[in-house]
């Protein structure tokens, strides 16, 4: 599955809604964001007007401070009136925060709770979170050149059971090389953008593959990446030995 991130595409006062209308029509409907990402929330709220029931909204709790955690919940949800996927951004004061979005979650206003870090430096506290039996969902960023995740978190998750929401996924130098317009082919795709997600979306383990994106017609071409037929083990690992 194909989503929609909204870093440093939503922070803005123009109008989103044709990206959104374009991604809603391909089939993307998850749409990710923060208030580290500036005016993104309001920018996804006022870009889906009537359509919201038709999107699952993930977004973060980002703050060292309890108050003002409870204070972005407030407002997302004002935004929102209810967040299927609640976050704590990078982990930042996550235990006063996931007792906030616990009991968002026990009120019916939150549906999942979930955690995030980008910093694979930060995956052993991640790791001990997600052994508290606490989360639904973590976030962090995979691809063929930033695999950290796949030695402890990636297991570990499809042991608890837990959705992988995957960021950054044709970031870390990850579009620098070329494929041939065959290899392309033989694995589905046009692109080696779409190349990529679909490796990514090929792993059991992700439930979803975030990109953003302010360019129409990217949303149709990076939901396409996340149909199947997918990826067997060993395309993508040659895949992954070419774009690696």
């Amino acid at each position: 599955m194909i989503g929609m991130g909204t870093w440093q595409t939503f922070d803005t006062a123009a109008d989103r809604s044709p990206i959104v209308d374009e991604a809603l029509a391909a089939g993307i409907n998850l749409f990710d964001s923060s208030p580290m990402y500036g005016r993104a929330e309001d920018g996804l709220a006022r870009a889906l007007g009537s359509r919201r029931d038709e999107a699952i909204i993930a977004t973060k709790i980002w703050t060292d401070s309890e108050s003002e955690g409870r204070e972005q919940a407030n407002q997302a949800l004002g935004l929102f009136g209810r967040v299927e996927i609640y976050q704590v951004h990078n982990l930042v004061n996550w235990p006063a925060h996931l007792r906030m979005l616990e009991r968002q979650k026990a009120e019916g206003k939150v549906v999942a709770v979930g955690a995030t870090h980008y910093l694979p430096a930060a995956y052993d506290e991640l790791a001990e979170v997600m052994r508290t039996g606490r989360l639904d969902m973590i976030q962090l960023p995979y691809n063929p050149r930033r695999r950290d995740a796949e030695r402890r978190v990636l297991p570990l998750a499809a042991e608890l059971g837990l959705g992988v929401l995957v960021h950054s996924p044709l970031r870390f130098g990850v579009l620098d090389r070329r494929l041939d317009k065959h290899v392309l082919a033989g694995l589905g795709v046009n692109t080696v953008a779409q190349a990529v997600l679909k490796w990514i979306a090929s792993d059991p383990r992700v439930s979803c593959v975030l990109t953003a994106t302010k360019t129409p017609g990217r949303p149709t071409e990076n939901a396409q990446a996340g149909d199947p037929p997918w990826l067997d083990p060993d395309q993508r690992d040659r895949l992954a030995t070419v774009l690696g």
